[in-house]
């Protein structure tokens, strides 16, 4: 089982380092997701907790408040 994983991880590392144009292609998909998900995370996605509490106390508070009414429900 281990010489069939080895062989499989032979296969992809020497696939990708034979590539010229797929790096490049590689290289701007990784750069895009990490923007697109920099651009979501920024404004779709606040940091609700921290606008609204000022310690850790009261955001476990609050957490634990909406899972227990949200499991209610």
């Amino acid at each position: 089982m281990t010489t069939f994983m080895r062989r499989v991880a032979d296969l992809y590392v020497d696939g990708f380092r034979s590539m010229t144009v797929g790096r490049k292609l590689w290289a701007l998909i990784i750069i895009k997701l990490i923007l697109l998900f920099g651009v979501m995370k920024l404004f779709f996605f606040p940091n609700i907790l921290n606008e609204r509490y000022d310690n850790d106390a009261d955001k476990a508070a609050a957490v634990r408040t909406q899972l227990i009414n949200h499991h209610r429900n």
